[in-house]
């Protein structure tokens, strides 16, 4: 089929065209140089002939999704936005190498590199999920590479917010690394869809081809979805490829979604834990936190690394799924700090460690004001509280064990707003949002089952509740 030809690049002011990088089915992308400060940008322009109001606010949507996450270090960085004089949407962004989708093609990728690409990448993903953000489009040709090598994510020009995309309508899809429900038209994209669609990509990365790909055999898009659907991926065919990665792969591309991964961040450890299998160093783990902890995390946290093999983490799906969420509704967080090196610590942090943070910086604080001002008790307390006031708190939780081993903890509404989230720890160190009343943990005979929740009101905790326990019978 005859490919079309670049549209004419549109004369922007205080930058200078050099030539066409790439051509989609919205957009070309060119090569320019700005004149002050001097250096070379990747513009995306959108074609004359697509342009309409539905597409302007796509394109703006975009602009403004990259603006508020390219401050991460594995988000392609976006410069600015405007409209040419001709009238067509643009975007400047920092000139990346597509080199990565053609590599993987072409030579066998060493397993260490791609487990660091997908630390880095999943870490993306989990920042856009805590901000409300879908992707929609993951696949190997939207990582791109920066100058140092540095891989980051591009292209979140069908994203969606995780609220909002169970009401709209599919607007596009790359069939081999899109999970089954979405090619079924069953949902436009979910957390867990994403969890299939970053195994698929790592799959691809180390295998050379799409996971549903069958070399000889015709790969049409009607007999890749059948195969999607079947959900039985072909064996990656590589000896330097542990069998604990190709599980993990496996159970992340389950046809269930329950099988899946409840997170990419739950991913990005199985990878982190097939590193330390291979004794590669851990890649660093980059994800949003709460303001507050920037100021901590440094000196409170400790420098812990995820222990054991990673075929332990998949040998058991049910333990592996014990944080099971009810609803996957993430609350927005903000700013970005890196993980200590080789870390591994939970992103959305339990509660009594939150807690116990906010306490010891409001505790510093007060020291120095104390100091200076000589503040009585009485005042001391009442700034403590201060940071948490008007935040309701979860209280009369209910246990129950079901069937199946699965205990089932529920509670009234203290008043959540409708911002508001819950965020539930659990015994084993996980941690959940959501906007539902009730959470299910799968659990074993005579496991003792414990979970606390606090309310998130504007990136900010309230007060843990008390914790609630359940033992399971043997």
């Amino acid at each position: 089929m005859a490919r079309r030809l670049p549209s004419q690049p549109p004369v922007l002011p205080g930058f200078s065209h050099v030539h066409v990088l790439g051509s989609g089915g919205f957009a070309d992308v060119f090569l320019y140089e700005q004149n002050m400060p001097r250096r070379q940008v990747a513009v995306k322009v959108m074609l004359s002939e697509v342009v309409n109001d539905q597409v302007r606010q796509m394109f703006q949507a975009e602009a403004n999704l990259m603006a508020q996450l390219s401050s991460h270090p594995s988000i392609l960085t976006v410069y600015t936005a405007s409209v040419s004089a001709d009238g067509r949407p643009y975007l400047v962004m920092e000139l990346c190498s597509s080199s990565l989708s053609a590599r993987y093609r072409s030579e066998r990728l060493p397993v260490a590199e791609v487990l660091r690409i997908a630390v880095k990448i999943g870490s993306a993903i989990e920042t856009a999920h805590r901000a409300g953000v879908l992707h929609r489009d993951i696949k190997p040709s939207n990582i791109l590479m920066t100058a140092y090598g540095h891989p980051v994510l591009a292209d979140f020009g069908i994203a969606a917010t995780v609220t909002d995309s169970q009401d709209q309508e599919m607007v596009g899809m790359s069939i081999p690394w899109s999970a089954p429900e979405v090619l079924m038209d069953e949902t436009p994209g979910t957390v867990q869809s994403e969890v299939w669609s970053l195994a698929a990509t790592v799959y691809s990365l180390l295998a050379g081809r799409s996971p549903f790909e069958i070399p000889g055999e015709s790969n049409k898009s009607a007999d890749l979805i059948g195969r999607i659907n079947r959900g039985k991926p072909q064996p990656i065919a590589r000896a330097d490829v542990p069998s604990s990665l190709e599980k993990i792969l496996s159970a992340a591309m389950s046809r269930k979604v329950e099988n899946r991964p409840a997170s990419v961040l739950e991913l990005v450890r199985s990878f982190q834990a097939v590193e330390t299998e291979l004794g590669v160093p851990q890649t660093q783990i980059e994800v949003a936190m709460d303001d507050w902890a920037l100021a901590t995390v440094a000196d409170l946290e400790d420098k812990t690394r995820v222990r054991g093999v990673a075929g332990a983490i998949v040998s058991n799906p049910q333990k592996r799924r014990r944080r099971r969420r009810v609803d996957s509704q993430y609350s927005s967080i903000g700013t970005i700090v890196r993980e200590t090196n080789g870390g591994a610590r939970s992103s959305t942090a339990r509660p009594q460690l939150q807690s116990r943070r906010l306490r010891v910086l409001t505790f510093s604080l007060i020291g120095i004001v104390v100091l200076a001002l000589g503040l009585g008790v009485t005042e001391i307390f009442l700034l403590l509280r201060s940071n948490n006031a008007g935040i309701p708190v979860v209280t009369n939780i209910q246990a129950a064990v079901q069937r199946g081993n699965s205990v089932k903890f529920s509670w009234g509404d203290p008043g959540l707003g409708d911002h508001d989230s819950y965020q539930i720890a659990t015994t084993d160190g996980g941690s959940s949002n959501q906007k539902l009343n009730q959470f299910s943990v799968d659990a074993t005979a005579g496991e003792h089952v414990c979970i606390t929740i606090t309310v998130i009101r504007d990136g900010r905790s309230g007060q843990p509740s008390a914790q609630k326990c359940m033992d399971v019978g043997g």
